[in-house]
């Protein structure tokens, strides 16, 4: 990547939307912009976990001012990542079709695990470099995201279902502050992340960091009250609980260094993160700089640096754990994509569906570990249940369904079939599966593949029947299964 390339980071959170640009250099990056809209999407969760109409549109146009501040960036120089929120939202599709068309880019709704890897990588860039073990907290609107990690490198990480609009809506209705009210919204807290003590034990860590809007929220309040700046102390908290209690509600606290845009859900985020302090014996907590925001745009960076990409290393890891053929892996991938070249011109989007076949083709026998009858079902479900850094869900769910679609009937892909890409990248998976049965490289170079709308057609040069006659009867079978579904395939074999 050249100095000077500037670079877009978009974090869609369950309170606000965030907007990073930045200007690489030297694998550093230089902030240039910073936009944050306060659009709590989190709260137009309803109970049946649907976005609200009126939750969508604020975020949609939210979008649409970020998209006018990234007129002329290239798809490679912009990371859109969403979190809990669309993680949650059954309806998240609505919005995302629309929210990627205003947007102009794709939007990567991340695992928790995924969220957790980013914030953790944002943190690390923006501190000194040093060999402290570093216990990162995040808690965001509607998850809490805990890494343990060293320089560079999170060791451990997880993400648990609360956060400052989460806790707020269900402790704290209407901003009604109370003792009571506090204790409770704590000792839920503590019983969701009880099992956080296992994970990120004490002994593990020497310094406590929070990254994001409570901790930021907690320490500006403190400073701007004649508590040390920079750092949240335990002393500090329960002082300023008690004045939120005295206050008793949102609306009647008056305490400088507030937000209003953090007053609906401060009492949330204060419970929660008590409940931290007192679950792992903290008594000081340093606000980080760095955040998700900036991890994002570090992996942009990272994607484009030879053997940087953190997903290539999650799909080797994946190999490995899962005990697939890695030369048979090899195989069906480069005849997947060499084929898949013949049917769609390599330009920048298809480059990157490219690579996603590439990478299902490697993993596509990782569910013979668990069992070789329906082998491609279960590596459907490990794809879509694993967590994999580097990888967003609609990306593995999308590696999940080739995978699922190898070979077999297509009726069970039927949905999935009405995108003509996902319809090449799934006729490419499969011949490339037929073509490597023998588990020896194909002379697939002599196969050619074409394709008009909703129609593909497979030729061989003359001989090759004769010289294959397996290859050439697994072919015929393979035209008759797509007879079966709405796409013509047919095959001149000779």
């Amino acid at each position: 990547m050249q100095n000077g390339t500037l670079l877009a980071a978009i974090d869609l959170g369950s309170n606000s939307f965030r907007l990073e640009i930045g200007r690489h250099h030297s694998g550093h990056i230089e902030r240039i912009e910073y936009i944050k809209e306060t659009v709590r999407q989190g709260s137009g969760l309803d109970e049946e976990k649907n976005l609200s109409q009126a939750a969508m549109e604020r975020g949609w146009e939210c979008l649409a001012r970020f998209a006018e501040r990234l007129h002329g960036f290239k798809k490679q120089q912009v990371r859109a990542v969403a979190t809990q929120t669309l993680r949650e939202a059954k309806n998240r599709d609505e919005f995302l079709r629309q929210a990627q068309a205003i947007l102009g880019f794709n939007i990567d709704v991340v695992s928790g695990y995924e969220e957790a890897r980013l914030i953790y990588q944002g943190v690390s860039r923006l501190l000194p470099h040093s060999d402290e073990k570093r216990l990162v907290v995040d808690i965001g609107g509607r998850s809490t995201e805990m890494i343990l990690g060293q320089g560079y490198t999170a060791r451990t990480m997880e993400s648990y279902r609360l956060g400052s609009v989460a806790w707020s809506t269900r402790y704290f209705p209407r901003g009604q502050f109370s003792a009571s009210a506090f204790k409770t919204a704590e000792v839920a807290a503590k019983a969701v992340i009880d099992e956080a003590l296992d994970k990120f034990p004490p002994a593990e860590w020497t310094v406590a960091y929070g990254s994001s809007g409570t901790v930021s929220a907690v320490a500006d309040m403190l400073g701007a009250n004649g508590w040390a700046s920079g750092v949240v102390t335990r002393s500090g908290l329960d002082w300023l609980t008690d004045r939120l209690i005295k206050a008793g509600s949102a609306d009647q606290l008056r305490l400088e260094g507030i937000k209003d845009d953090r007053r609906p859900v401060i009492g949330g985020g204060v419970a929660v993160l008590r409940a931290i302090f007192d679950l792992f014996g903290i008594e000081q907590m340093l606000p980080a700089q760095g955040a998700l925001r900036h991890g994002a745009l570090y992996d942009l960076i990272d994607r484009v640096t030879d053997g940087g990409d953190v997903r290539e290393r999650t799909v080797r890891w994946l190999v490995q754990r899962f005990s697939a053929d890695e030369a048979q892996g090899k195989r069906v991938s480069d005849v997947s994509t060499a084929l898949f070249s013949q049917i769609a011109a390599l330009d920048a989007q298809n480059e990157r569906y490219s690579q996603k076949l590439a990478w299902a083709g490697r993993l596509h026998e990782i569910g013979t570990h668990i069992s070789h009858d329906r082998a491609h079902h279960h590596g459907a479900y490990i794809l879509d249940h694993v967590d994999a850094p580097g990888f967003s869900l609609p990306e593995l769910h999308r590696m999940s369904q080739l995978v699922m679609g190898q070979r077999g009937k297509l009726r069970k892909l039927e949905e999935a079939l009405t995108d003509e890409l996902f319809a090449k990248q799934l006729m490419a998976l499969r011949l490339a599966v037929l073509l490597c049965h023998a588990r020896q490289m194909p002379e697939y170079q002599s196969v050619k593949l074409s394709y008009k709308p909703r129609a593909f057609k497979l030729s061989t040069n003359p001989g090759w029947a004769r010289r294959y006659p397996q290859s050439a009867w697994l072919l015929g079978e393979e035209v008759l299964a797509w007879q079966k579904s709405a796409w013509k395939f047919t095959a001149d074999i000779r």
